[in-house]
């Protein structure tokens, strides 16, 4: 995977506007208008969003009379999926570990097994 666009993956998914436009997208094509009265916020503002979102390769668009579609494109998304792999297992392990803890102090405190 190549790293700049991961990062640009991620960039453009850490606003929670450009996450909802993602997951809307997720369901089907829209037509920016669609998605823009979705929002408490102006076109301009989602058309923006939209932009940033196509040209970190997230979503397509394409011209259907004087409409403009935006579709969800699967690809980044499942290349961060693979970039983020290696660290599934590691954040796992922390996890459970936590896991554990909580559920010793529940003991604990429920004057169960003190370990």
């Amino acid at each position: 995977m190549c790293y700049v666009c991961a990062v640009e993956a991620i960039a453009a998914l850490a606003d929670p506007t450009r996450r909802q436009l993602v997951d809307l997208l997720s369901h089907g094509e829209l037509a920016a208008g669609e998605l823009a009265g979705r929002f408490p916020v102006s076109r301009p503002a989602i058309s923006r969003h939209l932009r940033v979102l196509r040209e970190a390769g997230l979503v397509t668009s394409r011209g259907e009379g004087r409409r403009r579609l935006y579709a969800l494109d699967p690809r980044p998304l499942r290349e961060l999926d693979e970039w983020l792999e290696p660290y599934r297992d590691l954040w796992a392990q922390r996890l459970d570990a936590l896991d554990t803890e909580i559920a010793r102090g529940r003991r604990a405190r429920q004057g169960g097994d003190p370990r």
